[in-house]
């Protein structure tokens, strides 16, 4: 079984999947997220074909721990999701880890278009990375 972490956005939404002993993020990819059905249709689809048993979804939290607007609507996302792909869907802090994809990206000289196309997904391999984490513990 693999885990899929998902960093939802408005425009696009960062995927990353595990290997399969759920240990490291292995795959990741984009996928538009404008239409919200094509979006559920295409992260089911992703989730069949690589053996997903679990899915983990971004919680954007404020920093002071407090939800606004956008941690609801992720809420509601994850809700969606979790009937759509018929998949346990756990909700993860994600506080910072856009910041942080931005960060490595820029240390890996990744700018512009080749970067707007990318941070989304390394924002999911770092909800995967620290959804992993917790559960090995």
């Amino acid at each position: 079984m693999r885990i899929m972490a998902i960093d939802y956005g408005d425009a696009r939404t960062g995927v990353a999947i595990s290997d399969l002993l759920c240990t490291i993020p292995g795959a990741t990819t984009v996928i538009p997220s404008y239409d919200l059905e094509k979006t559920l249709a295409a992260l089911c689809r992703l989730a069949e074909e690589n053996g997903v048993g679990q899915i983990v979804v971004g919680l954007p939290k404020n920093m002071d721990g407090s939800e606004g607007p956008r941690a609801q609507l992720c809420r509601a996302f994850a809700a969606r999701l979790e009937e759509a792909a018929n998949l346990p869907v756990a909700l993860w802090d994600e506080r910072r880890t856009t910041v942080e994809a931005h960060n490595i990206l820029s240390q890996r000289n990744y700018h512009g278009k080749k970067r707007k196309n990318t941070v989304d997904a390394v924002a999911a391999s770092l909800i995967l990375e620290g959804y992993l984490a917790f559960r090995s513990r």
